[in-house]
């Protein structure tokens, strides 16, 4: 056959349309004031002023003798636009700073991402999530120890335990909808996911606090003179006082608003607002994402590869050609059994028709991105400071390096995290009473027979209290109980035999909380020193 009787059909690409930037569309702050100014609770002050800013455009004059235009000779000069005299929006005018990242964006990682969502729930649920107590506060515990009125101390504790219980009871009457641990597990997802989060204080009349509670990280933003926050959702704006401020609100009608407590994760590059863990993993996050919607295309293509279609012998109409186009670009999607019919001419003596399809890639796509999957993965939990054996995960190793990346991760990321989110809150706790400091529970690392060895052997040997072990343990104090413990000569000589052989015997145990310097786990070699 000759060359003039070969065709091939023509393929084209569709152009894709530009990407709908659908986060920067959500913040209610990016728009102009013929928007914002529809919304309720603006002061008719603040409106009046705001107007007369957006209208009020500088003149040329001005323009030209600040140097602010571009000019050339002959009277010839720029007419580039000046984003400055038309481009006002809430940030402006509301006076608040513009987040680094977008928040709404951020927020959306967290729905999206099966490993940066696992990672977050972690540190919730081990940092706020197992619950909080009540201390006697280090000045209060100085004097109950200092007393010489054996009989005034025990009155003293009693009170004690009656304000725990009094305390918690206010604490958790301050939301009727949210317990206070809900409401900081909102808080601090907030805080892991987009950098920062706002506990919200409502005062009464009297100005005693009486509302605590949750309010969502995205539609917050600071003010540029840190003298508070502004919150806009749909067509209403409220502005909120930093914690334990007086000042009077420069925007809105409401004499007495409200107090935000604001918690944020730190960045170098931006005092205003915080950075999440997550934006040091970025690029894992874009990868995994893009590899993980790779596989759903090809998938949802019913796995057919792509293909070059060539034809010999013949000529397809140009409309034959736009339905074999249309049929393997979009037809197959979505369906499990498609058949595509083309009619060709005979052969003749002198020329055969010959159709081919020819896949470009005809193995297992989705293989391909297993271990870089898997890496993202680990990225991520590396960003967040979170060991695989926190989310479960089946290849997170045996028990025992199970116990030592929980041991890091509590010392490294969890307690320190408590410290400084009970630093805020007992702010709170403080305008209520000063006996007492808030505490989060921490995270078990130990049993109870060895949380019960350890606690037997501070109070044996006079480390302890009998009764400050059992505020250790949560129960109420007795009387008496702030005697040290004396052993008679022969009691003494059994504990500390039974404490060697009870020593022994843990260390070596494998795959035990409490073993120090025990055997290894089955299958890991025998140890050496």
């Amino acid at each position: 056959m000759s060359e003039e009787n070969e065709y091939r059909i023509g393929a084209r690409i569709d152009n894709l349309p530009k990407a709908d930037d659908t986060f920067q569309k959500q913040d209610p702050f990016n728009k102009d004031w013929e928007e914002l100014k529809n919304l309720s609770g603006l002061e008719n002050n603040f409106k009046r002023r705001a107007s007369r800013l957006a209208k009020a455009d500088a003149t040329p004059a001005y323009m030209n003798s600040a140097n602010a235009i571009s000019t050339g000779i002959n009277g010839a000069a720029s007419k580039e636009i000046n984003p400055g005299l038309i481009y006002r929006n809430g940030y402006g005018l509301f006076d608040v700073i513009t987040p680094p990242w977008n928040l709404y964006e951020l927020a959306n990682y967290y729905d999206t991402s099966f490993a940066n969502h696992a990672a977050i729930d972690a540190k919730v649920e081990n940092i706020v999530g197992l619950g909080y107590d009540f201390e006697v506060s280090a000045r209060t515990m100085l004097k109950l120890e200092s007393s010489s009125d054996a009989a005034a101390t025990d009155r003293a504790r009693k009170r004690i335990e009656r304000a725990k219980i009094e305390v918690r009871d206010w604490l958790e009457s301050l939301n009727s909808d949210d317990s206070f641990t809900a409401s900081m597990e909102k808080v601090y997802t907030d805080l892991q996911a987009t950098g920062n989060g706002y506990l919200e204080i409502g005062r009464t009349i009297r100005g005693d606090i009486g509302y605590v509670g949750h309010i969502p990280a995205t539609t917050i933003r600071v003010r540029r003179l840190r003298d508070g926050f502004v919150q806009v959702i749909g067509n209403k704006v409220v502005y909120f006082r930093n914690f334990g401020a007086t000042n009077a609100n420069p925007l809105g009608t409401d004499a007495r608003p409200n107090e935000i407590i604001h918690f944020k994760q730190y960045s170098p590059l931006n005092t205003f607002y915080g950075v999440p863990d997550i934006i040091s993993a970025i690029n894992s996050l874009y990868g995994d994402t893009l590899a993980s919607q790779y596989n759903i295309d090809y998938f949802s293509n019913k796995a057919v590869p792509r293909y070059v279609v060539t034809l010999k012998g013949a000529k397809l109409s140009s409309e034959a050609e736009d339905k074999l186009f249309r049929f393997l670009q979009t037809g197959l999607k979505g369906q499990n059994h498609r058949t595509l019919y083309i009619p060709l001419p005979p052969d003749s003596d002198t020329n055969k028709v010959e159709f081919k399809m020819d896949p470009i890639e005809d193995g297992v796509q989705e293989g391909s991105f297993k271990e870089y999957r898997k890496q993202n993965r680990d990225d991520i939990l590396v960003a967040h400071q979170v060991p695989l054996s926190k989310l479960g995960g089946g290849d997170s190793g045996s028990i025992a390096a199970a116990l030592s990346q929980d041991r890091t991760f509590k010392e490294q990321v969890a307690r320190p995290a408590q410290r400084q989110l009970e630093k805020h809150i007992n702010k709170i706790i403080r305008e209520k009473t000063d006996i007492l400091e808030f505490k989060f529970n921490e995270l078990t690392l130990t049993d109870e027979i060895a949380q019960s060895q350890i606690l037997e052997r501070y109070v044996k040997n006079q480390i302890m209290l009998p009764n400050e072990a059992r505020v250790v343990l949560g129960m109420p104090q007795r009387p008496g109980g702030d005697e040290p413990l004396n052993l008679k000569p022969e009691q003494v000589a059994d504990a500390t035999s039974n404490r060697a052989r009870d020593g022994e015997r843990t260390n070596n145990n494998s795959d035990s909380p409490s073993t120090v310097s025990g055997r290894n786990p089955k299958g890991e070699g025998r140890k050496t020193p």
